[in-house]
């Protein structure tokens, strides 16, 4: 029986997991494919190491893992999650969705699973429809008392797009990489957890990045294949262009609507896509170095889990105490962008203890790249790669 959770009209984050796979791929182990040398990657992009799942490894495989570890860090079994979201651009296959290969991964049989596509944004996207299914779950909850009641919601953001790089294209071999990170939602004291949601979309400019076959349109063939089209296909300076308005756009656009400036804000999380440019517009934009969380160093650009792996790398190194406000901004292909307000808090007192005690994922953690990176980096080429 699903562990009853306490209705209150405040939800936020209670725990965060991470999982990377084992395997390290150095600058020095890409740039001769890609036609570059490691200083030009490093100097242009700000990454350094990066990581790819093995040949057994699914999305799915790191997904579960990273919420495995976030329902741990949370205190809570898996079988207290009613509500299972993934959000990837690199499923385990078109159908069924990731999402319920996660919860079978995890014998989390009490939860709702749904899949989230909205790229590198999708993360956030997800915790607004987890948010706001919790919430209406516990104001409006009219089941009878025998009935499943109101549990957790994960929400993990998970990319293997080593899948899907083509190592020769110096536009992307150099950036995207595997990861996967998670959050569990749940109930937090007033004043606590998340606000002040926003969202956009431009469908007009999906072809800026994309996978282009594979899917109804364009479905696999020995053309499409030959063609590289099952690859990773990315505009670099549209994208970049698209980052260097929509990044300091949406901080701007949140401390407006929300009558605060960039002092009142301890940390901002975004997206992780190049740490060299991600660097330049926030210092352009004035966001202080110490309040804007930068690990792409260390992973490259996992897309839907970069922001919450930003977040839980946050949340242990720095850390994050109760009542301080985060930031969280994302952009991605689609192209697709966000925002939201998250007042940092613990679980309500209320809260329940796990059911029983969450067992250890079989997979090992790989140790966290540090959050603030190298700083000494120089500006990004306007030519060079970005998303």
């Amino acid at each position: 029986m699903i562990t009853e959770v306490p209705a209150t009209g405040r939800l936020g984050v209670i725990g965060t997991g991470t999982y990377l796979p084992a395997l390290v791929r150095t600058n020095d182990d890409i740039a001769a494919a890609a036609g570059v040398s490691a200083q030009w990657i490093g100097e242009r992009t700000g990454i350094h190491t990066r990581h790819f799942a093995g040949p057994e490894q699914a999305a799915s495989d790191l997904a579960a893992a990273a919420v495995r570890h976030a329902a741990a860090d949370a205190g809570i079994d898996v079988r207290d999650i009613s509500l299972l979201i993934c959000a990837t651009s690199t499923p385990d296959e078109l159908g069924p969705s990731t999402a319920c290969r996660v919860q079978a991964l995890l014998g989390a049989g009490n939860a709702v699973a749904l899949d989230v596509s909205a790229a590198c944004s999708g993360w956030l996207f997800g915790v607004k429809v987890a948010h706001d299914w919790l919430r209406n779950d516990r104001l409006h909850d009219d089941r009878p008392p025998t009935g499943r009641r109101p549990g957790y919601a994960a929400v993990v953001g998970v990319e293997a797009y080593s899948k899907f790089i083509d190592p020769a294209d110096r536009g992307t071999a150099v950036l995207f990489a595997d990861g996967a990170a998670a959050t569990v939602l749940g109930p937090v004291e007033d004043r606590h957890g998340f606000s002040a949601f926003e969202f956009g979309s431009d469908g007009t400019l999906a072809d800026r990045v994309l996978i282009p076959a594979g899917g109804s349109r364009d479905p696999a063939s020995p053309a499409t294949v030959e063609g590289g089209g099952h690859r990773i296909h990315m505009d670099g300076r549209a994208v970049s262009r698209f980052i260097a308005d929509t990044f300091p756009r949406l901080v701007k656009d949140a401390l407006d609507r929300n009558g605060l400036t960039i002092a009142d804000i301890d940390c901002l999380i975004c997206h992780q896509p190049n740490p060299v440019l991600v660097r330049r517009i926030g210092r352009d934009a004035g966001i202080p170095d110490d309040r804007l969380v930068i690990v792409g160093d260390g992973v490259g650009n996992i897309g839907a889990a970069s922001a919450p792996y930003a977040l839980a790398k946050a949340v242990a190194l720095r850390p994050l105490n109760p009542g301080d406000r985060v930031l969280i901004t994302v952009f991605g292909a689609g192209l697709t962008w966000g925002s939201a307000l998250l007042t940092w808090g613990g679980r309500t007192e209320s809260g329940p203890a796990p059911s029983v005690p969450t067992a250890s994922v079989s997979a090992p953690s790989v140790s966290a790249p540090s959050v603030s990176g190298p700083e000494a980096q120089p500006e990004a080429d306007p030519e060079g790669p970005s998303s």
